[in-house]
């Protein structure tokens, strides 16, 4: 199917940057609409790209973490996940990420989805990969805001935990539903 995209990309009028971190800037755009709108107050948020991973011991255990989300006040079920440092691929990021928050790796890794957090507001990309047959390798490095303990869990109990609801990250939610829709 062939869709008319050019006809409807806005333009940028004006770009001022807000917030400038090493993880987070923010912009105020403003924008032009196709049909002459201007919306003054269109804001971006630039992140690095981000990356997750699915990883699964040899006598079939996933790999799950539970730590503290100041977002929504919660305690959270999730994948070992994290950011895109400079001069990274994003596989060399889901490989540290998972050695550092677990101690865990080698094994055999292949991208298993790439998907936008939000394209509406921000322009970065997730990264889910899948490492079957990981194993211990080291001790975890936490950043210092990471307060997390890991666990290892059965398969079938991940796959039951998915259809109940116990993960809330859509982007440990999309990677995991693929993981077990390809299973079949």
């Amino acid at each position: 199917m062939k869709f008319d995209d050019d006809e409807m990309k806005w333009k940028v009028l004006s770009t001022e940057n807000i917030i400038s971190r090493p993880w987070l800037n923010v912009d105020r755009d403003c924008v032009q609409l196709p049909d002459g709108r201007v919306h003054d107050e269109y804001y971006m948020q630039h992140y690095p790209a981000w990356v997750n991973v699915i990883a699964e011991t040899d006598d079939g255990k996933i790999i799950l973490e539970r730590q503290y989300r100041h977002g929504l006040g919660v305690m959270s079920t999730e994948i070992p996940a994290g950011c895109v440092e400079a001069g990274e691929t994003p596989l060399e990021a889901a490989r540290r990420e998972l050695m550092e928050e677990t101690g865990y790796g080698n094994g055999v890794w292949t991208e298993l989805l790439r998907v936008a957090p939000n394209p509406g507001a921000m322009d970065n990309l997730c990264y889910s990969y899948y490492a079957k047959g990981v194993e211990r390798v080291g001790t975890p490095h936490f950043d210092a805001t990471e307060d997390l303990k890991v666990y290892l869990v059965d398969k079938a109990e991940v796959f039951e935990m998915l259809k109940d609801g116990a993960f809330l990250q859509v982007m440990m939610v999309a990677p995991l539903w693929k993981f077990f829709y390809d299973l079949q």
